[in-house]
Order: structure tokens, then C-alpha cells, then sequence
């Protein structure tokens, strides 16, 4: 986690503010879906997506480095959870502070599966080097 952790502070500054942005809008966001009734399987679905998800990038990473292929740890979970959070937002018992919650997670990991099909379409055409990490 650490190696991970010091490539991407090596990156663009606009990926370690996506990489923020990624957190918050994946990871804690879903936690404030526990506050209301109607969308707590909702969180504890997205917060099990977002854990599964980081163990598959993290998998890879591990047996790779960094490849376009990490991405294949969001497409796996983030695209079914990415449909299910789509039903869920129009959801009639669900009060509106929540949806718009929901609305906020789901654009989050719908902006990232687009960066990690593109990544992952990439890596299966044969673009295998390494992601460019700057010295």
C-alpha cells in the first residue's frame, strides 16, 4: 500500500485531486446513507462494492505494478453496483437528501469506470507497458 500510495503522489496534480475526490464521493459518501432507514442496505452495499473493489485494484497492483489492468477491480463490481445505484435513486420511499447522496455516488464511480474501461480496453489491446510513473 505504501509503494501505491508514494506512485500515485508522483502523478499529476489533477490525479491526486481526482484520487480525493474519489474518496470522498466512493467511500464516505455511502457511509452517510446509514443515516436514513430506507437507504441503509443501500450503504451497506455501496461500502462492501468500494471495499471488494480497492481489494481487486490493490491484487493487481501487487502481482503487476501499475497497469492499465487495475482498473479491472471497478469494472468487475462498480459497473452491477453502478445499475443497482441507478434504480435505487428513483426509489418513491426514499427521501430526497438520500438520493441526491446516492445521485453523487453514482456519478463518482460512474466519472472513474469510464477512465477504467478506457484503461482496461487499452490493456486488452496489447498496451501492457507500465502507467508512466514521473521521476
Amino acid at each position: 500500500m505504501e509503494e501505491f500510495d508514494l506512485i500515485v503522489a508522483q502523478q499529476p496534480q489533477w490525479v491526486q485531486i481526482w484520487m480525493n475526490i474519489l474518496m470522498v464521493g466512493a467511500f464516505i459518501l455511502p457511509i452517510t446513507l446509514l443515516i436514513w432507514r430506507q437507504t441503509r442496505v443501500v450503504a451497506v452495499i455501496c461500502i462492501l462494492g468500494g471495499v471488494l473493489a480497492g481489494i481487486g485494484v490493490m491484487l493487481i497492483f501487487t502481482q503487476m505494478g501499475f497497469v492499465r489492468l487495475m482498473g479491472l477491480g471497478h469494472v468487475l463490481v462498480w459497473t452491477p453496483l453502478a445499475l443497482y445505484l441507478w434504480k435505487q435513486q428513483s426509489r418513491p420511499e426514499v427521501p430526497m437528501p438520500p438520493k441526491w447522496i446516492i445521485r453523487a455516488v453514482l456519478l463518482t464511480i460512474a466519472i472513474s469506470l469510464a477512465f477504467d474501461y478506457v484503461d482496461v480496453i487499452r490493456y486488452l489491446l496489447g498496451d501492457r507497458t507500465p502507467v508512466p510513473v514521473p521521476a
